[in-house]
This record gives C-alpha cells, structure tokens and sequence, in this order.
C-alpha cells in the first residue's frame, strides 16, 4: 500500500513539474527607445520594442495580452500591441513593431512622466502568465517656438532701451546709474 501511495505520488509530481516546464518558456522584451520627449502643447510618441523568444524554448510562446501603468494625465494607447504584434513567437524568432503611443494633453505641466509595460502570454491562447516588463518615461518640454518668441520679445525690448538711452528720450528714467536698479523713477 505504502508502494502505491509512493508511485502514485511521484507520478502527480512528474505530470505537475512537466507541464510547469511548458510555462517556462522565456522571451526577451525591449524598447527601442524607452526615453522619450514631446512639447506640452500636446502631441504622442510611438514607442517600438523587440521580442524575441528563446531559441531553447521548447515550443511557440502566445503574446495574449498586456497590461500597464502610467503616471497621469499621460494616456496609454496599447491598440498597435493588439493589431500589429504576432498572436505567438516560435522558439528561436523575434519580432520588432510599434506596441503603443502615449499621448500628451495640451497644457499638461512640465515634467518627466514614468511608466511600465509588461506583455502577458505563455504556452497557449489562454494563458496570461507575466513574460516581461520594460519601464518606459516621458519628458515633457516646452515648445521650442514659445521660448524664442519670448527671448526674442526680451532682446527687442533691451535693445529698444539702450537705444533709447543713447538717445536720450527716456525723460525721467535713470538707466545709467551703477548699482542701482536699471529703468527706475528719479
């Protein structure tokens, strides 16, 4: 009895460990480029990456699904995952496309936005086992334009002063008096 009990027991853990085997299947996931910028008038950046399956796998790893986090008010777009990345990976191959785009809202403050993005999939259609994770940030920047036009308001407006200054027609206003401040009343 003690016999059958013991067989009985290292075939479950044959038959458990064996399939346990089949979800160890492993992928390597990267972005192209995990940093990224865009101007804060609003805007979206594609982000690309490349999975590639192990050549020792022992059969095809299924992409099912994915999941992630942003810091708001980004927002995550994962449809190019679902339309454009293959449903699995054959051992050996690797495959690099568009995965998602975050977009910026117009307004959104200055600032470095950081999230991750992990693919979800395993040894069939209906697995959902964690297979990677890549962390991605977002930097958000001024628009290039904005900040010359206000650089080159501020130089127009000095140079007028200094012009005027030489002239004399800034009647009233000391601009010359050293340690003082400039353009103050008399």
């Amino acid at each position: 009895m003690k016999l059958k009990m013991t067989l009985a027991v290292a075939a479950l853990l044959t038959i458990g460990l064996s399939s346990a085997a089949a979800y160890a299947d492993t992928i390597t996931f990267t972005l192209t480029k995990p940093i990224g910028a865009v101007v804060v008038t609003g805007g979206s950046l594609t982000y690309d990456a490349t999975v590639s399956a192990a050549v020792g796998n022992s059969g095809p790893v299924f992409l099912n699904g994915d999941s992630f986090n942003v810091t708001a008010p980004i927002t995550l777009d994962d449809s190019d995952f679902f339309s454009k990345f293959p449903l699995s990976l054959a051992p050996g191959t690797s495959f690099t496309g568009d995965l998602f785009v975050l977009t910026v809202a117009p307004g959104t403050p200055f600032g470095t936005y950081l999230g991750t993005f992990t693919l979800l999939g395993g040894a069939n259609a209906s697995a959902i086992n964690t297979l990677g994770t890549a962390n991605f940030s977002l930097v958000t920047t001024p628009e290039p334009s904005s900040i010359v036009l206000l650089l080159t308001g501020m130089l127009g407006l000095a140079m007028t002063l200094l012009w005027a200054g030489s002239k004399g027609n800034l009647r009233g206003w000391d601009v010359s008096v050293a340690g003082q401040p400039s353009c103050g009343r008399r």
